[in-house]
């Protein structure tokens, strides 16, 4: 291997880093015949017996692949290493979704006879994915994994989803990714795309593109495979042309008459791939092109099926070929040495010929099919394609489609159900072959889309079927319900209208299944748009149909909507009654619970009982883990948990949160909660400039869910006018939280009371100092104060109405009267914490304003100590600022508080306790930070992303108390 070293040497020091327990994924790309597949060969080969290695090989099925074949492929070997016993114990919750992968472990000794092992289409996709981690994690923990998967290039989309979940949920594994695929194959649109750019943001990730050789290294590569004599300079000159640095095509040309003079060297790069198939015989050209048409490497038992010639002939074929080097041999498996004779051999392939051949294979792998073999219907439908007859490949694309959902390969089965759409009419009898309609399968295909989170496409499908259906068809009701749920999904409005108009399709002839689902979800959608009346008589509805129907699940899930709805319109003693008679009518349904523990949380913490919404959170979390969807569903419940974190001073805790949550890319709603969370925490603890900058980022992504959620609306409204407070701009700060006095409806209590104080600040400040707007502005704000009142006047049914309401007067009447309201207000139980240090502050303030300075110094010693004790370094600096501009001394304030403020060791004017609070992490940036490198630079040391060693930057200088870089590394060198 030539010009390698650097490569080997990379992978080998993060296998050393896999074993001192940092996961680590490699990405490999580079041309065809670059030296990909070389690479990791060699690699391979030195490994030792402290690791297990597992490989899978993606496989060319055209545009529809099998699904999971690569991970399914290095599974079965895992589990051939550890034995299916200890597999199964090593997956725990996740037992039914991996037996949903490999079937025949169910037939093994570790299942029990007559244990249920999986329910159809009952295993979600974050089973699955959780499931593959929990095993290679868990196993990982005896010995190192080393995992490779080549050719990615042609992977299906259930294996790039799955592995895109692995590389951001194996953070305390043992595991060693390497995977590869070829450039050239990855052109515009292609899915790898995405898929590699969203790696390449993972700390665990690195790419590198292997680059061709130059003339020097062709030379040396040249001098390794010819043993004799060495060819002239003419010669060398010619391979180094005519290969362009490319070590396959090196070989290939020295591998012809071993280079022993210039005029061998082939007109075309088709002529070089074919060189050493056109000096084969006849017989073994005709196995190469059978060989071809299977893919690039084929079972020996399946070769032997196809081929129409004896046993001995076909051994001496492939001896002629394996002699000749055009094929290897692999275990049990024929190999072409490249992908790319392989390619050129199938393009040589006549029109017959080829489809002659794949209905070979066809046959072959139904009669496996048959036999109890694995699923292969994906196969069997890719070669009836090829070989023209859609009627025998379309019932094994609707095999392929059912075997997909089972495996909860949802992007698979979606394609394939579109193909088998595209051959529905030039099938004969084709709903008696499908076992439904065609609006059945277009209804299925469009659920598929939406599960594979192709939403648009989902929602494009389900309108095609409904274009297609007649009003009077029965699929009619449940296909506008499928709209309105695509629709809401992809963050556009309209969904309760349609699901109206769904309900009164519903004949009564029609099942009275449908008719709760489709009110349940009514009230759902009302709810979120906060039409609480309506949603409350919608939810009593469904309630008692599914009550009367025995439909537990949806009885649970109406009584858990009227109980949020009714708490929103100050219903609330009623509400936590429903809310725990709904989880007992979930009778232990996963799906049930789950709406209970998100909903019951969520309520519990904007009634201000924090520690119980804690407890929620945490209990259906453990609940998630029991299930085996901890890092999918859980990433629901852990941002749940945020909030009342906060309020009870608990940042770190709920940071660590928020960022293994994020770290999981959850989908689009539950990132906009986390990243407002993330956001208002910045605020809170002193920096506002870090989260204006954040803000402008994700604000694009938030907006659907802004849209068609009025809670997110107002709490990501709350936060956006308290960054613009902090920073200054006061204006954004009043367009981004106007917008809660013109709802249509009143706005959700709970959400809203917090904006409204925050807009009460907004109206402060300006009336302070109106010049800081436009004189339009001013006038605009300054008017809207009786609009505050009234609003949180008509809020006062809520619980919390008043804490809220005396922060919001104190804001408008900013008296030490005023302001002591407020702060005694803040010490109930169901007060966020952070507000008495506020309160205090804003007393200390008045009562400066006053002249009474010792009272003031009281209150602003109070405050400080209070925002020390609580982590709220906003409040601490602003407070030792004021204390510092009125010339009064605060026990524990030093200068540096006026400036940074300092978390966790506030209070303290020696450099080394602050040392002392830096965690070993940030003693690492801090070092780095001392050999000047920027945060890029940290990030690549570190094997983090550059946005996270900002944030230990900005975490050392907030503890040391820092102005600077600079600064804090005087400062940190000072204690030694």
């Amino acid at each position: 291997m030539i010009a390698r070293d650097a490569e080997l040497e990379w992978l080998n020091s993060l296998l050393d880093g896999v074993r001192a327990g940092t996961p680590a994924t490699a990405v490999v790309g580079g041309e065809a015949g670059i030296g990909k597949s070389r690479l990791m060969s060699e690699f391979i080969a030195g490994l030792g017996p402290d690791v297990r290695l597992i490989l899978g090989q993606c496989v060319d099925l055209g545009d529809v692949a099998a699904p999971y074949a690569p991970v399914k492929g290095a599974l079965r070997q895992l589990v051939a290493q550890v034995g299916a016993e200890r597999a199964l114990e090593a997956v725990g919750p996740g037992r039914a979704a991996l037996i949903a992968l490999l079937p025949e472990l169910a037939a093994s000794d570790a299942v029990t006879p007559g244990e249920i092992v999986v329910t159809p289409g009952g295993a979600g996709s974050g089973q699955l994915h959780e499931a593959v981690a929990v095993l290679l994690e868990t196993l990982s923990q005896d010995l190192p994994i080393v995992l490779v998967i080549e050719d990615l290039h042609w992977a299906d989309a259930a294996t790039l989803a799955l592995l895109r979940f692995l590389l951001r949920s194996l953070g305390s594994s043992r595991l060693l990714m390497l995977l590869t695929y070829r450039t050239d194959d990855v052109t515009r649109g292609h899915p790898l795309r995405l898929f590699l750019s969203e790696a390449e943001r993972d700390r665990w990730v690195e790419r590198r593109e292997l680059e061709r050789l130059n003339e020097t290294e062709v030379r040396a590569l040249v001098g390794t495979l010819i043993e004799d004599e060495a060819p002239s300079d003419r010669v060398l000159e010619a391979v180094f042309r005519r290969s362009d640095g490319v070590p396959f095509f090196v070989e290939e040309l020295v591998g012809i008459d071993g280079c022993r003079d210039e005029g061998f060297v082939p007109g075309t790069l088709r002529d070089l791939l074919l060189a050493r198939y056109e000096r084969l015989s006849d017989e073994a050209q005709e196995l190469l092109r059978l060989l071809s048409t299977g893919g690039v490497r084929v079972p020996h038992a399946l070769l032997a099926a196809v081929y129409r010639r004896s046993d001995e002939e076909l051994e001496t074929a492939a001896r002629e070929a394996v002699t000749y080097g055009v094929l290897v041999i692999d275990g049990d498996d024929y190999a072409f040495r490249h992908a790319l004779v392989r390619e050129a051999i199938l393009a040589d392939l006549l029109p017959g010929e080829r489809a002659r051949f794949h209905a070979r294979y066809a046959e072959a792998y139904e009669a496996q099919a048959a036999a109890g073999g694995r699923r292969l219907a994906a196969e069997i439908s890719y070669h009836w394609l090829g070989a023209r007859d859609p009627v025998r490949a379309f019932p094994a694309t609707i095999q392929a489609m059912r075997e997909a959902r089972a495996a909860v390969a949802y992007a698979t089965s979606s394609q394939l159900g579109e193909r088998a759409l595209e051959l529905w009419d030039t099938v004969p009898d084709a709903e008696r072959i499908a076992g439904m309609t065609k609006l059945e399968l277009m209804g299925r295909t469009a659920s598929q889309l939406r599960h594979a989170g192709e939403g648009e496409r989902s929602l494009a499908m389900v309108k095609l079927a409904l274009a297609e259906c007649p009003r009077t068809d029965p699929q009619y009701a449940r296909l506008l319900r499928d709209k309105a749920l695509y629709l809401a999904n992809v963050g556009r409005g309209g969904s309760i209208e349609i699901l109206e108009e769904s309900l009164a399709a519903i004949t009564d002839d029609d099942s009275d299944d449908l008719r709760a689902t489709v009110m349940t979800g009514l009230a759902g959608r009302l709810m979120i748009e906060a039409r609480i009346d309506e949603a409350v008589e919608m939810a009593d509805a469904a309630y008692e149909l599914a009550s009367s129907l025995e439909f537990d699940r949806y009885a649970s899930v109406a009584m858990n909507i009227s109980a949020v709805s009714r708490a929103s319109r100050g219903e609330v003693e009623r509400a936590l009654d429903d809310m725990e008679r709904a989880r007992e009518l979930a009778h232990g349904d996963g799906a049930a619970l789950l709406r209970y523990w998100v909903n019951a949380s969520d309520l519990r913490h904007l009634v201000g009982d924090f520690p119980e919404a804690v407890r929620l959170a945490e209990e259906g979390l453990a609940r998630a883990r029991a299930q085996g969807v901890e890092r999918s569903s859980g990433v629901i419940l852990a941002s749940n948990a945020v909030d009342p974190l906060f309020a009870l001073g608990e940042w770190e805790r709920a940071d660590a949160l928020i960022e293994r949550a994020l770290a999981l890319d959850p989908p689009g709603p539950v990132r906009t909660y986390l990243e407002r969370a993330k956001l208002w925490a910045l605020v809170w603890r002193g920096d506002a400039e870090h989260a204006a900058a954040l803000f402008r980022q994700v604000r694009p992504a938030m907006a659907p869910v802004m849209q068609v959620e009025m809670q997110t609306r107002l709490a990501v409204g709350r936060v956006a006018v308290e960054i613009a407070l902090a920073v200054g701009d006061l204006s954004q700060a009043w367009r981004d939280g106007r917008s809660v006095l013109h709802e249509t409806v009143l706005p959700l209590a709970g959400y809203a009371e917090p904006l409204l104080w925050a807009l009460a600040r907004v109206i402060a400040a300006v009336r302070a100092d109106p010049a800081r707007v436009s004189e339009a502005e001013a006038a605009e704000i300054l008017a809207a104060e009786p609009e505050v009142r009234a609003l949180i006047d008509r809020l006062s049914f809520w619980p919390t109405h008043a804490l809220w309401r005396a922060f919001v007067e104190a804001e408008f009447d900013p008296t030490d009267a005023a302001w002591r309201v407020a702060a005694e207000q803040a010490r109930a139980d169901t007060a966020p914490r952070f507000l008495r240090p506020y309160a205090l502050l804003r007393l200390g303030e008045a009562l400066l304003e006053a002249g009474e300075r010792q009272a003031a110094r009281d209150a602003l010693q109070e405050a400080f100590d209070g925002a020390v004790e609580g982590g709220v370094t906003a409040i601490q600096t602003r407070t030792a600022r004021v204390a510092m501009q009125a010339g009064l001394a605060l026990d524990g304030a030093t200068h540096r508080d006026t400036e940074q403020g300092a978390t966790g060791v506030a209070g303290t004017d020696d450099p080394a306790d602050a040392v002392a609070e830096l965690t070993a992490r940030e003693r690492q940036v801090l070092d780095l930070i001392a050999e000047g490198l920027s945060n890029r630079q940290i990030g690549e040391r570190l094997y983090i992303s550059g946005k996270t060693a900002s944030v230990h930057v900005s975490a050392i200088l907030r503890k040391l108390g820092a102005s600077s870089r600079t600064e804090a590394v005087y400062l940190a060198r000072a204690t030694r």
